[in-house]
């Protein structure tokens, strides 16, 4: 059972305000976890003083290098659910859904171990600061005892997403959030706490967000529904999940492995320089999460379409996702620029923060709208089950790329603004180069479509 009175039909009618509609949830979700986030950072930035700012800020590229192979896991499940929710296959779906959140529940004990093995190695290889080091390590320790509720609740969201739900995931982490918001200010403000402070209060939060989508999907009455007892893993459904998951997953590890490099660089500079970098990248993060809900919407969209064997509607799905990239950028763009010094001094009072930071930000917003190209593109090509070479592209116009540039240019020049001209390039590299992949994917399918065509004449 389908349950598809209730769910948006992706396969027939109008595609602009079908996806507008479908991922403007998702990018109120993205920009709620960026003020939650950003609530964290500001609390303890306030609070706790812009060291404590600085160690929080230093560990975000490092726990997204941990984090992001088993989460990459998550798009396998959101296409491999998208294709058999348009082809109408209960059973498939239902199997798909016991996969995921299996390998999930497994895929967060293994991270959340790695992650309390490896923070302090680590932050000493990238050049933490010597006076943020010991914070950064304790926010670390304490962040990843949530890896497994998170693992879940993203895996859980991107079967809701599959099927066309991209509402329910964002009340849950509005909910979560407000919690998570609370218990900021009153591990910090009130029981005096530092960065232990916020890292317990994203655990608990992410805790309950684990719960109510695990309850959700156990009382629901169609094909997704979650039974403990049906706990399992589908050789076939995992083979599915693994192809599109783990190439998902390495491009974002690759990904990650350049930011911290550049993160690296970052600290070089101090702590100063970290937490102006931190708390600038909180900021960009508006245009960086909104645009993200067009590559949820591009997957799903996409996935569902080839799933119902509707290919011609492919093209027109890349078409709405490019025309809102470059009006999300050109708006939110704009808004980030001109209120960039007023949103840095939320977070500190330190001048030299806020003017580090603002010049990051100046940078960054030139060609964001490259950024945007780079990420949704991919997710249209792995929908149409090409997932290998969305991660070669990035591996060679991005993260590759990144450690040439660090080695040269920034090398022959070490200055601020050398070090983040690094992303803007990258970014159009790549961007460019996904924009190819995508085309020779479609062009690969309209043959496949031909030789079926012909052979049952």
């Amino acid at each position: 059972m389908l349950s598809r009175d209730r769910d948006m039909d992706m396969c027939s009618g109008p595609l602009f305000s079908k996806i507008l509609i479908f991922a403007l949830p998702i990018m109120a979700m993205n920009i709620l976890q960026l003020l939650f986030n950003a609530a964290d950072m500001v609390v303890v930035g306030r609070y706790s003083g812009s060291e404590a700012l600085a160690a929080v800020g230093a560990t975000g590229s490092l726990i997204n290098l941990i984090v992001t192979l088993f989460m990459g896991l998550s798009v396998g499940t959101s296409v491999i659910v998208a294709q058999d929710y348009g082809a109408g296959k209960p059973d498939a779906i239902s199997s798909s859904v016991h996969t995921s959140i299996t390998i999930s529940i497994i895929g967060g004990v293994l991270v959340m171990v790695a992650g309390l093995v490896l923070c302090e190695p680590l932050l000493a290889y990238m050049g933490t600061p010597v006076d943020i080091i010991d914070l950064s390590t304790l926010y670390m320790k304490i962040y990843f005892l949530g890896l497994p509720a998170s693992m879940v609740f993203n895996f859980g969201a991107a079967i809701l997403r599959a099927i066309g739900d991209s509402r329910r995931p964002m009340y849950y982490l509005t909910i979560t959030g407000i919690v998570n918001v609370i218990l900021n200010m009153f591990f910090v403000i009130v029981l005096h706490m530092s960065v232990d402070g916020v890292a317990w209060a994203t655990v608990i939060s992410q805790y309950l967000s684990m719960l109510m989508i695990i309850t959700f999907l156990s009382q629901n009455d169609g094909a997704i529904r979650f039974r403990f007892k049906r706990m399992s893993i589908d050789g076939d459904k995992l083979k599915d999940i693994v192809r599109i998951g783990v190439p998902a997953g390495l491009q974002s590890l690759l990904f990650s492995i350049s930011n911290v490099l550049i993160q690296s660089a970052v600290n070089s500079f101090g702590s100063v320089m970290v937490a102006a970098s931190a708390a600038a990248s909180n900021i960009e993060g508006l245009v960086a999460t909104s645009t993200n809900a067009y590559y949820n919407a591009a997957i799903t969209f996409t996935g569902q379409n080839m799933g119902a064997k509707k290919y011609d509607r492919i093209d027109t799905i890349a078409k709405v996702c490019t025309v809102l990239i470059f009006a999300t950028w050109i708006i939110l763009g704009g808004v980030t620029l001109y209120f960039g010094r007023f949103l840095l001094g939320l977070y500190t009072s330190n001048p030299d923060v806020i003017d580090l930071g603002m010049l990051r930000i100046k940078v960054m917003m030139v060609a964001y709208f490259t950024c945007g190209i780079m990420n949704v593109f991919p997710g249209l090509t792995r929908a149409m089950g090409y997932s290998i070479l969305p991660m070669l592209c990035t591996l060679v116009g991005a993260c590759l790329m990144r450690i040439v540039w660090l080695a040269t240019f920034f090398r022959w020049y070490p200055t601020v603004i050398m070090l983040f001209v690094c992303y803007p390039v990258t970014w159009t590299i790549a961007g460019l180069g996904q924009v190819g992949v995508f085309f020779y994917a479609r062009k690969q399918i309209r043959k496949e479509t031909t030789a079926e065509a012909a052979s049952t004449v």
